[in-house]
């Protein structure tokens, strides 16, 4: 069905759109293959650059794990589309990008949106001017519009040899995987400050002003034998339902353990969210 599309603050000409998935639906997979289709089909570019957001640093550092090993079927995503031409970099490694890589490389640098907050110390890292990225901006007009100047000092007036310069010249490709803040005040700001190609978001509990394309069900994954861990799927048509069930499940699952030779202990896990 049709549905009003919601651009990002000062992003209007930004697509930005939400694939909803449960949580064990292969996210990072999709994300993976989400680079080549969208480098082809909508930024026509033979070797994008893409910037991964994930919500924490186990994620990203997990992220980062699959993404490295060339076995691995989220590298191997990436493989078939780009062959040995895929850098992928914590976004902390930034000054080990070379003009190069990014004419001849699918570069994906993986981080947290907590990551480029001004007021951070990695923030900083990636607004301040850094000489080991001039090699990008020899052909860059000094005063070029749309990119942070330095402000005080020798060469005030000048563009920034930043990241954050970097990206927004490059207009990337932004993944939020589970990021259930990327429409908050924060996130918009540094999506404004990247200037993105385009954005991709990949969560099971997307926001109200997500753009969904697509949404899936955990009954249709679990149909398809494409959730990962041995699930046992019930869904309820309210929340009161789903919470009694859970914790008659619970109790019932008490009394079957109480004869083992080990310690077990069932748990019901609810997720809140903001209000609203």
């Amino acid at each position: 069905a049709p549905f009003a599309y919601r651009p990002l603050e000062n992003l209007e000409n930004t697509p930005y759109v939400c694939l909803r998935l449960p949580t064990g639906g292969g996210k990072t997979l999709l994300g993976a293959h989400t680079i080549s289709t969208t480098a082809q089909a909508f930024l026509e570019q033979d070797f994008p650059l893409v910037l991964w957001l994930v919500p924490t640093n186990t994620i990203r550092r997990q992220t980062l794990d699959t993404l490295k090993n060339p076995r691995h079927p989220n590298r191997e995503a990436l493989t078939e589309k780009f062959g040995s031409h895929v850098l992928v970099l914590d976004i902390a490694e930034f000054t080990q990008i070379r003009p190069q890589d990014i004419r001849s490389k699918a570069v994906v640098l993986v981080g947290t949106i907590q990551t480029l907050r001004v007021d951070s110390t990695e923030g900083r890292k990636v607004y301040d001017h850094n000489e080991d990225l001039e090699p990008h901006y020899v052909n860059i007009p000094k005063n070029l519009e749309g990119l942070e100047k330095i402000e005080e000092g020798p060469g005030q007036g000048t563009i920034k040899f930043s990241f954050r310069n970097l990206l927004a010249l490059h207009r990337p490709l932004v993944i939020v995987d589970e990021a259930h803040n990327a429409t908050s005040k924060l996130s918009i700001e540094v999506m404004q400050r990247v200037n993105p190609a385009c954005i991709v978001e990949f969560t099971a509990t997307p926001a109200g002003n997500s753009n969904i394309l697509h949404s899936v069900s955990a009954s249709e994954l679990k149909a398809e034998d494409m959730i990962k861990l041995p699930v046992v799927l019930t869904e309820h048509q309210t929340w009161q339902e789903a919470i009694t069930s859970a914790v008659q499940t619970r109790e019932k699952l008490q009394q079957l353990v109480l004869n083992e030779r080990d310690y077990i202990r069932p748990i019901v896990l609810f997720q809140a969210e903001d209000k609203g």
